[in-house]
């Protein structure tokens, strides 16, 4: 069954799919894998904007040739952890929840999200606090966070494709940010805050999809009043002009 948030008197939830401690099962093997995760150790301890390529081949115990090898730039790397938190909480999957209404199937989804993410949770604070400061990074990472709610979405069987559903996703976009600004903070194991979060995001974002969906409902018939009244004014306005034009020809 999904879980639900906290109410007055919060209890520890269970928590279906909670990272595991690092472990030998889960170390970085990979060059690739060395990197993203120098990367991540990086960030839990300065500004993404105060170290360099130097710095995470050095952390990652691989050459600078290697490095470039395997990514072209700081935010390819961030890219790269993205995916791999996606395809964790694709994998994630509750079966017993396809029944379950949307607003519930999406808090499963990202709260598993969530959960992924708990292991790096500093590394994702100091990435948040340089966004603020650097409009051109905020703009990059939520091009990242767009795709991956586009994910996230299409998990929880809600419509992501075309551009209601890009609009959806950039607002859930939105939303999981608002979310991450009390996770970066949430020091219960059971995230109990981030929880509670979540569940009023979510229900302030249902309202907002509802009115979405209404004048998306409502927005063909205005197209088409308009085309039509664009049609006729410009009927009226050729029909004038052949009557000037007969009246100019009758007049020679």
């Amino acid at each position: 069954m999904a879980r639900k948030p906290p109410r007055a008197t919060p209890e520890r939830p269970r928590r279906t799919s909670a990272p595991a401690a690092r472990g030998e099962s889960d170390a970085p093997r990979t060059d690739r894998q060395r990197i993203v995760a120098a990367l991540l150790d990086l960030l839990a301890e300065q500004p993404i904007e105060e170290f360099g390529f130097a710095d995470i081949a050095a952390r990652a115990g691989v050459s600078l040739a290697a490095l470039r090898s395997e990514f072209p730039s700081k935010l390819a790397i961030l890219a790269a952890y993205t995916k791999d938190i996606d395809r964790k909480v694709l994998e994630g999957g509750d079966a017993e929840l396809a029944e379950e209404p949307a607003r519930e199937r999406l808090f499963d989804v990202l709260m598993r999200r969530l959960e992924t993410l708990a292991p790096h949770r500093a590394a994702i604070h100091s990435l948040m606090r340089s966004a603020r400061r650097n409009p051109p990074l905020a703009f990059a990472l939520n091009g990242l966070a767009v795709n991956s709610q586009q994910w996230m979405l299409a998990a929880a069987n809600i419509p992501a494709a075309g551009p209601r559903g890009m609009i959806r996703a950039q607002g859930l976009a939105l939303l999981f940010a608002r979310v991450l600004r009390t996770f970066v903070r949430d020091e219960d194991e059971g995230l109990a805050r981030t929880m509670a979060a979540l569940d009023r995001a979510l229900a302030s974002g249902q309202r907002w999809a509802g009115l979405l969906d209404e004048l998306c409902r409502f927005a063909p018939h205005r197209v088409l009043c308009r085309r039509r009244h664009r049609r006729d004014r410009d009927y009226d306005r050729d029909r004038d002009r052949d009557e000037d034009f007969g009246e100019e020809q009758a007049a020679i």
